[in-house]
């Protein structure tokens, strides 16, 4: 006995075909099924050409074509041949347009492109959290952008915030007794943006903070001096990375945001 062929057909990659088909042959216990995918069908003459291959096979057709002219085109020429064909989006898509009274996009790979989307999302904001406050300077090298600023400077949330708009983004602390890593020093000034902020409003986030944590707001970290030592040798990394300085005084985390990303995507141009 020959073992049934099923040919899965798509405008795109053909996971979604392939996924639906497997599905389907599971419930008869795989029964020494055979799959062969067959995607970027794009034209007529790609549905000759698969109609050809089945027929010499003695196959038949699953399919996920977006395009209804190419649905149509299916359909004929696989019921002139007697080939048994299953479309699995059409029906689906009819329907979800007489519910809801909108027209598809009838573009292909659309669920591909939004799960490309959504993963590379993930993969940015994981890449934030392990290069969060300087904890592996190789991240500096890796980076869509660096963040350099004192502490309290709202570095974590743009980053995070950054993250969501799919960039890789990598922030480094900077304190007077450190060394700034010698990774800052070797990526493109464009990539590094300085985030600078006046001392009396640091002094006041400082203080909150210390008094939020049950600490002493007298401490050094909240001292006026103190503060202007490191702000001051902020001034001095910034200078001789040579990178675009942004004063987050009185700015929001995502008013910051859109300085950076018009700066960075303008720089891309």
């Amino acid at each position: 006995m020959n073992i049934p062929i099923i040919y899965v057909v798509s405008d795109s990659v053909g996971e979604t075909a392939e996924l639906v088909t497997k599905a389907a042959i599971s419930q008869f216990n795989g029964s020494g099924m055979v799959l062969k995918r067959y995607p970027y069908v794009e034209d007529k003459e790609h549905i000759d050409e698969v109609i050809s291959l089945v027929l010499m096979d003695q196959a038949m057709i699953a399919f996920t074509l977006v395009k209804p002219e190419m649905r149509t085109y299916m359909m004929e020429k696989a019921n002139e041949s007697g080939i048994h064909t299953v479309d699995l989006m059409g029906p689906l898509m009819d329907q979800i347009q007489v519910f809801s009274g909108k027209t598809p996009l009838c573009e292909p790979g659309l669920v591909r492109k939004l799960d490309e989307d959504y993963f590379k999302k993930v993969e940015a904001i994981e890449f934030a959290v392990k290069y969060d406050d300087g904890r592996d300077p190789r991240g500096i090298l890796k980076a869509d952008i660096v963040l350099i600023g004192v502490s309290r400077t709202s570095k974590t949330p743009l980053s995070q915030y950054l993250a969501h708009k799919r960039l890789k983004v990598a922030n480094v602390p900077l304190v007077p007794e450190v060394d700034p890593p010698e990774e800052l020093y070797k990526v493109p000034a464009e990539k590094c943006f300085g985030l600078k902020i006046s001392p009396e409003k640091l002094n006041n986030i400082r203080r909150e903070r210390l008094i939020a944590l049950g600490l002493n707001d007298s401490a050094s970290y909240a001292n006026i001096e103190r503060i202007k030592e490191e702000l001051s040798f902020f001034d001095q990394v910034v200078q001789k990375i040579s990178c675009p300085v942004i004063d987050v005084t009185n700015k929001a985390v995502e008013e910051t945001a859109n300085v950076i990303l018009n700066y960075f995507h303008k720089n891309r141009r």
